[in-house]
Formats: structure tokens, C-alpha cells, sequence
């Protein structure tokens, strides 16, 4: 008699605690299923697909290497490849490890009646949180500020500390990493994958559409495709994860502090790690990434800001969306503090738009499924929140398009953070910015045809009558929140009669934009 142990797709830990707690190998099953409704389920763009099913599938050949009984099935859905499994092994038990999202962990919490035998489901050893809980019984309404949660973070797994106190004296160095990128630097290039015998054949089933009797994938639907065919060189193995790791360590991290806000049309990922894509599907763990780059600082390979600024994005950002999508719970998904009802605009599914700053980064999205962190807040979610989106219509399409994107870290970084739309429980006001702000931190306003100096007019950019617009629409809201106080006196200083103008092409440029087909 012998048990089985699912792994999820999103769960390809090398130490994984379902196999830990199984027993000896010879007494258990490891289960991977390919669910076809799963995969459907959005309009995933094909990066993304091809980056999971790749590591999936590299992972049961990693797990056979060890010496483990290995049963991949591909099934129309979680439950037909369970009873499937089930029919021909016959397993005691099943053991597994807590999904991340509501809908899976749910779907786990029935399996003892749906598969007629006993499941159980372990503690998700992906996040730290599991491990503490930073603010014990948060009450419901109460906004709870990250840097309160990831100081505790800190203090609890002894990262950065030096006896009681934070190294280097301070607790948060991002008022050092807020530097633009000089015109003259050296961008490291990014690390290239050529595709082996098995992400070929995951990227021929993706691309093809004839009936050959292999299995194919209809994403027709999804604007999102491969750029040129081409696999945009994402790492499908733990070895290659961790080669990815040691060249953001060796040649990013000294330079990643001081540029982390930066954009430019020069690099796609600047001196990001681009790390995310492999922490979310369990080819990396978060602990042995802070560890290595505190070891980096100890060393003196690498300064304060920039360490402390990588080691907050883990242990204080990552953490605390997660911390927030368990506390708000699945209602999260129906926030609207804005009430933000319009539809999102055509162009986010094709990067057509005149504007530079976001065709590069939405053709950057739809080509690779990868933005950085300031792309997409002050970019992307900037122009949603102004424009009015709908943030649960927002929230798909980061989901859809984003080779990272899991329910839990979309939700609460989308919705609560991005668009603020869940009245500050996650972030504790809106980040909207004028093209000012763009001009500052990037190079996209150089070569656009708006002025990013212009407030109205033809020529004028649409973040800034967007910008004020939304602050004339909010000001009352906006003046009782005491970090948003000095945006909204600026309103002062402008008149009625250009109130008048800037709600007015504010207003043309969002009919305009609703009538493009969907």
C-alpha cells in the first residue's frame, strides 16, 4: 500500500515538505498534473505557459533522477487527473502542500470526499509568513503599514541586524535608490536560455494549431505570444534559476539600489534581478535570496541600499502582499474605493498608443511577459487609476499577461496597492503621478510626441490632465489623506478657467479611448 504526493505547478520545490513527510520513496507516488482548465483559464500569455509547463515538466524528469516514482497526467482538470491517478495506484492517502490561492486551497479542503480517501494538506512552506505571523489577529478595517510588518520581519529571521539595532544604522535606504539612470552607464544583458529537447516541444505544442494527434493548446484568443516566435530565454530548472541568481549577485546588485525606480528604452530589466518569475513556481525560496545578498553586504561585495532595497522587495513587499491576500480574503477582488467603473482600453492587448512610455512598456509586457516593479506601478497602474479602469477588469489583465502573476501577489499588488482601490488597507495612498514624474525617472519623453511639460492642448501629455482631472474628481477624499496633502494644494494654483479645459480633454481623451473595438 503506498501514498501519493501531489505537487502543484506552482510548488516545484526541490525540498518539497509533501515528499519530506511521505516517507521512504519507495512507499509513495509524486504526482504532476497539466489541467487543461487551469491553463485556459485566462488568456495567458504563451511565455508564461511555456515557463510553467517547461518547469513542470523538468521537474518530474529532476524528481525521476532522485529516484522517485513519478506519474505526470495531463487531464482536462485537477480533479479528472486526481480520480485518474487514483483509479490506477490506489493510494492510502494523498499528501500535498496548501495551495496559495483561495480557489486551490479550497479545492484541497474537498478532496477527502471527492477522491474517497484521506488528504493532507501541509502548511505552504513558500512564504515566510507561514512561519510568523507579523501582526497576530489584524482587525478587519485597521490599515497596517508595510514597513511596520517588514521590520518585524526582519528582527524575526535576523536579516540585516546588528545585535537589537538595523545595519548600517537605518531600517529603509530608499531615499538613497531614487536615482535616475546617467546617459553613459554599462547595462548588464540579460541571461539567455537556449531552449533544450523539452521547452521545444512545450513551445511546439504552444504554437501549434494542426491536428497531428499531439496535444495542442488554442490560444487564439490571447494577444500574448511568443515575439517573432521566439522563447524569450526564461529559466526552466532550479540550476538555471540559481545561475540567474548568481549573475544578479555578481553583476546587478551593486547598482540595483541606487536605480531601482529607473526606466529606459535601453535594457529590459536594467539591474533587476527578474527573480519573481522563479520564487512564484518554487525553483527558488526566499530565505536562501536574503540570505546570499546580507552575505554579499557582510562581504563588502555589494552596499547597504542596494542590499536592503532587494532584501525589502522579498521580505517586506512579497511577504506583506501575501499577509494581504489572506487577511482581506476573496472579497479583495470586489474593492472599488474609487469607484472606477470604465473599461480597460484596447491598446493595453496591443501597445498601440502614442504614448512612448507605455507603448514600450506594454509591447515589453506583451513580448516577454515581464515588466519591472516601477513599469508597473508608475506606468501601468498609474495610467489605470487616473483613466478610471475598472480594477478587477485591471487585475485580469495583469494576471493574463504577466509571466509571474499569481492570484495572491495580483490581487492585493493590482487592486490594493497599484489602484489603491481597497480604501488603503494596503498601501496607504494612491501612487498617481504627472508625466513629470516619468521625465525624472525614465528616457520615454524624449523621443514621444506629448509634452511632458504641457498641462492642455493637442500636444499636451495625457498623464497630466489625467493627473489633475483625477485630483479636481477626488480633492475632497484626497485632502483627508495626510500624504497627499501637498499633490492636492497644487490645485491652487490653478484657475477655474483651466479646470474647465483640463476636465474637458480629460474627459475626450477617456470617450476616446472607449470606443476603440473590443
Amino acid at each position: 500500500m503506498s501514498s501519493t504526493v501531489w505537487i502543484l505547478g506552482d510548488q516545484l520545490l526541490h525540498e518539497h515538505p509533501a515528499i519530506n513527510a511521505a516517507g521512504n520513496p519507495s512507499e509513495f507516488r509524486v504526482l504532476l498534473i497539466e489541467s487543461e482548465a487551469a491553463l485556459h483559464r485566462r488568456p495567458y500569455g504563451l511565455p508564461k505557459l511555456a515557463l510553467l509547463l517547461s518547469a513542470m515538466r523538468h521537474h518530474a524528469g529532476d524528481l525521476e533522477h532522485r529516484g522517485y516514482q513519478v506519474d505526470y497526467v495531463r487531464s482536462p482538470s485537477f480533479l479528472d487527473g486526481l480520480r485518474r491517478h487514483v483509479a490506477e495506484h490506489d493510494p492510502v492517502r494523498l499528501i500535498t502542500m496548501a495551495a496559495s490561492s483561495h480557489r486551490g486551497r479550497a479545492f484541497q479542503n474537498r478532496l477527502d470526499d471527492l477522491l474517497g480517501r484521506p488528504v493532507e494538506v501541509l502548511p505552504n512552506t513558500q512564504f515566510l509568513t507561514g512561519r510568523l505571523n507579523p501582526i497576530p489577529n489584524p482587525e478587519p478595517d485597521r490599515r497596517y503599514v508595510m514597513e511596520n510588518f517588514y521590520r518585524a520581519m526582519r528582527r524575526h529571521f535576523n536579516v540585516l541586524m546588528d545585535g537589537d539595532q538595523p545595519a548600517g544604522g537605518r531600517w529603509n535606504f530608499d531615499a538613497d535608490n531614487r536615482k535616475t539612470l546617467p546617459k553613459v552607464i554599462s547595462l548588464p544583458d540579460d541571461a539567455k536560455f537556449e531552449p533544450d529537447e523539452i521547452t521545444r516541444g512545450v513551445l511546439a505544442e504552444l504554437s501549434s494549431t494542426a491536428d497531428d494527434g499531439q496535444r495542442t493548446f488554442d490560444h487564439s484568443a490571447s494577444p500574448v505570444s511568443l515575439a517573432g516566435g521566439r522563447w524569450p530565454s526564461y529559466a526552466t530548472t532550479r540550476t538555471d534559476a540559481l545561475q540567474v541568481f548568481k549573475r544578479f549577485l555578481s553583476e546587478r546588485l551593486v547598482n540595483f539600489g541606487p536605480y531601482e525606480d529607473a526606466m529606459t528604452v535601453r535594457s529590459h530589466s536594467l539591474f533587476h534581478s527578474v527573480l519573481s518569475p522563479y520564487l512564484n513556481i518554487g525553483l527558488l525560496e526566499p530565505l536562501e535570496l536574503v540570505r546570499a545578498a546580507e552575505e554579499a553586504y557582510r562581504d563588502g561585495r555589494a552596499p547597504i541600499n542596494s542590499v536592503e532595497g532587494f532584501i525589502r522587495q522579498i521580505l517586506g513587499w512579497r511577504e506583506f502582499m501575501y499577509w494581504q491576500y489572506w487577511r482581506q480574503g476573496p472579497s479583495l477582488l470586489a474593492q472599488n474605493a474609487w469607484q472606477a467603473t470604465r473599461s480597460l482600453p484596447d491598446f493595453f492587448w496591443t501597445g498601440d498608443t502614442d504614448m512612448a512610455c507605455l507603448r514600450h512598456a506594454l509591447e515589453r509586457a506583451l513580448a516577454t511577459g515581464y515588466n519591472h516593479h516601477i513599469e508597473r506601478l508608475m506606468l501601468l497602474s498609474n495610467f489605470l487609476m487616473l483613466a478610471g479602469v475598472d480594477p478587477a477588469e485591471a487585475n485580469e489583465w495583469f494576471l493574463s499577461v504577466y509571466i509571474d502573476a499569481y492570484d495572491w501577489v495580483m490581487a492585493p499588488n493590482v487592486i490594493g496597492m497599484g489602484l489603491n482601490a481597497d480604501d488603503g488597507l494596503t498601501a496607504t495612498k494612491p501612487y498617481i503621478a504627472s508625466a513629470n514624474y516619468i521625465n525624472k525617472m525614465s528616457d520615454h519623453c524624449a523621443g514621444c510626441r506629448f509634452k511632458h511639460k504641457k498641462r492642455t492642448g493637442d500636444d499636451a501629455c495625457p498623464f497630466n490632465y489625467l493627473y489633475w482631472n483625477f485630483l479636481l474628481l477626488h480633492e475632497e477624499k484626497l485632502r483627508g489623506n495626510p500624504r497627499f496633502g501637498p499633490a492636492v494644494l497644487g490645485l491652487n494654483r490653478i484657475d477655474s478657467a483651466e479646470r474647465e479645459i483640463v476636465q474637458r480633454e480629460a474627459g475626450q481623451f477617456l470617450q476616446e479611448f472607449e470606443r476603440f473595438p473590443r
